[in-house]
């Protein structure tokens, strides 16, 4: 089995898609081999085609051709409680399609000697990756799983490196070797906490997928100010595993009637409007959940609270105190109204008291 081959060839690919750019993180895929960092028993999940089981002792071949495909390997269903092999259950850690690792490496853009805090050690190998390129005593890596954690530290080890390996909630950071160069989030997070910020060092970066409830997620740069604030612009799409505590929430019972309407605007023209839509929509909703139905006929379900909608067609039902339809397009027509600017002209600052979410500079905060 040709390693160094596979390696290259998974290189190679991710230059080629304009993901790896840095012959650095090049160099760490080789000192770092992914399959280090693969159980025994896992659950492939191929961006094209349905997801599959791989076993290194039954189906050798098959394993390692996943373990160096560029898509993400699920390594934990249900928190643990359901067997990863058989694939049915909700998915709650996994490696990362090396793409997406490499991606918001480069974006991390950390400088030799940099101290990292990583949220979320999943399987440890981003935290060899940053130990390789850093220097293990600059990385911090915090995990809320013990499992999780355990199995990290015991391939980290097998793999050569032994980076701080914190067992605890993400969302509190590390303060005891703060502060840091850059903070690596591995995670999903609707809110940004402000530990982050107050862990990292004036003009340090917090790089984070930022997932909102309503729609997809964003990657987001953001910069430690002298202020005590962070601020920056959206930098792509993500689409990560939440945060624990920050997981969606389910949706509310109800078994009463509903209030009844035309919607105003096509809900498909404005759930298919483009991402500066779904960041500003996210920005005056941010307790709003959204999700959509998988058949013929367009359904979407909004929820926050106690409050939901259910819009089949064109027709929409409502129940509890907010109307969340009439909301969503109350936050359409005003960007609209602002000339329906993309995602890249959106930012986000996060402050004491909270998160920001603004259009074309800090202080034009949308409300």
């Amino acid at each position: 089995m040709n390693l160094r081959g596979r390696i290259d060839a998974l290189a190679d690919a991710l230059a080629a898609n304009g993901e790896l750019t840095d012959e650095g993180w090049r160099a760490a895929l080789h000192a770092v081999p992914r399959h280090l960092f693969v159980p025994a028993v896992a659950w492939a999940e191929p961006y094209a085609g349905p997801g599959y089981r791989i076993d290194r002792d039954t189906d050798p071949d098959a394993w390692w051709d996943a373990v160096y495909a560029d898509h993400p390997i699920i390594t934990q269903l249900d928190d643990g409680a359901t067997e990863v092999g058989g694939g049915e259950g909700v998915y709650s850690s996994s490696l990362s399609a090396p793409g997406v690792v490499v991606d918001f490496l480069e974006l991390l853009s950390p400088y030799a000697g940099d101290r990292v805090l990583e949220i979320g050690t999943g399987t440890g190998w981003t935290a060899g990756l940053l130990s390789h390129r850093l220097g293990e005593v600059n990385v911090v890596s915090v995990e809320i799983d013990p499992a999780v954690h355990e199995a990290a530290a015991a391939s980290l080890k097998q793999a050569g490196f032994c980076p701080r390996l914190v067992l605890g909630d993400g969302a509190d950071g590390w303060a005891e070797q703060a502060p840091y160069d850059r903070v690596h989030v591995t995670c999903g997070v609707r809110k940004v906490p402000y530990a982050w910020v107050e862990q990292t060092r004036p003009g340090g970066a917090i790089v984070l997928p930022w997932m909102p409830g309503f729609e997809p997620g964003h990657k987001l740069w953001l910069t430690a100010g002298r202020d005590g604030t962070a601020t920056g612009r959206f930098a792509g799409g993500a689409h990560y595993m939440m945060m624990r505590a920050q997981r969606v929430p389910a949706p509310p019972e109800h078994e009463g009637g509903y209030g009844r309407r035309a919607a105003t605007v096509d809900p498909r023209r404005v759930l298919r409007a483009g991402l500066g839509a779904d960041v500003a929509i996210a920005g005056f909703l941010p307790d709003v959940s959204v999700s959509l139905g998988t058949g013929e006929e367009f359904e979407i379900w909004l929820w926050a609270g106690r409050s939901g909608a259910w819009i089949t067609g064109s027709e929409v039902r409502q129940f509890g105190e907010r109307n969340l339809w009439d909301e969503v397009e109350e936050a359409f027509f005003r960007w609209v109204e602002w000339g329906s600017p993309g995602r890249d002209r959106f930012g986000l600052t996060v402050a004491p008291d909270g998160q920001h979410i603004w259009l074309d500079r800090p202080d034009n905060v949308i409300r």
